[in-house]
């Protein structure tokens, strides 16, 4: 007996949910260069445009002349260069919490905090529209496990009154697949009055909300009574790589003690985390990058709305133009792609059936240029697109 992987992929590709590669031939950027082809890309979570910045591989390149280029074992053991240290303090500080953790990624950061804080006779309760980091912690955390309608205080409610043990009430801050905000300050009222923990992924919210940057705590200004557990990463808006977990002093030493994925994994390159206190310098300093970013976002909804598109209710870079079919949205992305346009068709299991999507995100290295290059071609598209699909009926 054997396993019959042919058939599970010919069944994704008769499906027109195959997804395949992009080879990247060039830093990110506005302009990329990918299977041999210049394109403009609006496809990238490098929101502030600082992936490719000067100054944040000039620290990445002298944090490996001093630091080296590995992190040679893990935090407990060796591994736990000042240059780690000293990004933790700069993150606690940043988000307003006694203390910081680094996490080698987001994903792994989720995985550890949700399983070191509820296990088996607790609860986790989760948004439908999670990220799948989240979700997947949930289930192998073997505490009870329910999701709540997308956005919806009352269905949270609802589950709260059966919840048993420690109850983690968790939610993604910005939804990485449509753009809208968590609705936090219902949503952490009722988890009060629960007597539960909140915990916020806001992966895609650091560095794009609130006046500093500081995230959707940061924009409905709450604090951390209202949000016990406050996680972030580094390779979107800080255009570097990995995650942190920050919270109170408490918090942070029982992830050290019981986080099974921090634990036992080697630390990320200390010249990496030199690299991403530059780009923190930068996040929190350059406003211009957000407010120059705010204006694109109002540009691109103001635009699409005008050439009939239908957009999602996000008032983040993430512009989900939502198509419905995974055929129609692999084709119109093909369409975007053949006039030197790169923008990404987003197909189930990763959102629900009949939303496929194409995600355009735009960021701050963007130009208004380049914007209006953007929703040109939409507007040749998108009629192209109705005609084939009136051919075709």
């Amino acid at each position: 007996m054997s396993f019959d992987l042919a058939s599970r992929l010919a069944e994704r590709r008769a499906a027109q949910l195959y997804r395949q590669r992009p080879l990247l031939q060039s830093p990110q950027g506005p302009s990329v260069q990918v299977d041999g082809r210049e394109l403009l890309a609006f496809c990238s979570n490098d929101y502030l445009g600082l992936a490719n910045h000067p100054q944040v591989i000039e620290a990445w390149q002298a944090g490996a002349a001093r630091w080296g280029v590995g992190g040679g074992a893990s935090h407990l053991v060796i591994g736990h260069s000042t240059p780690h240290h000293e990004l933790e303090e700069a993150l606690a500080e940043f988000t307003g919490r006694p203390k910081a953790l680094l996490f080698t990624t987001g994903y792994m950061a989720n995985m550890g905090v949700v399983t070191a804080l509820v296990g088996q006779g607790d609860t986790v309760l989760e948004d439908r529209l999670n990220h799948a980091s989240l979700l997947d912690a949930g289930l192998l955390s073997g505490a009870r496990f329910s999701r709540y309608q997308h956005n919806d205080a009352d269905s949270l409610n609802l589950r709260l009154q059966k919840a048993v043990g420690n109850t983690l009430v968790v939610t993604d801050g910005v939804f990485s697949m449509d753009g809208d905000l968590a609705e936090l300050p219902a949503l952490c009222a009722e988890t009060k009055r629960a007597d539960a923990w909140v915990m916020v992924d806001d992966a895609h919210g650091f560095g794009t909300l609130g006046a500093n940057g500081g995230g959707i705590v940061e924009h409905y200004g709450l604090a951390q009574d209202d949000v016990q557990v406050l996680v972030g990463t580094l390779g979107k808006s800080f255009g570097t790589a990995g995650a942190f977990v920050a919270g109170s002093e408490e918090l942070i030493e029982a992830m050290v003690q019981f986080a099974r994925p921090y634990i036992y994994t080697t630390s990320q390159p200390p010249a990496l985390a030199c690299a991403t206190l530059k780009s923190l310098e930068l996040l929190r300093t350059e406003h211009w990058r957000r407010e120059h970013l705010s204006e694109l976002i109002r540009r691109f909804r103001e635009g699409a709305a005008a050439l009939g598109l239908e957009l999602m209710d996000s008032p983040t870079p993430i512009q989900p133009i939502l198509v419905g079919d995974s055929g129609r949205a692999l084709r119109l992305s093909q369409m975007l792609r053949e006039r030197g346009l790169l923008v990404t068709a987003i197909r189930p299991p990763t959102v629900p059936a009949g939303t496929a999507r194409l995600r355009v995100t735009l960021s701050a290295a963007h130009s208004f240029e380049q914007l209006e290059r953007l929703l040109e071609t939409l507007g040749e598209c998108w009629p192209l697109l109705a005609n084939e699909d009136a051919a075709h009926a």
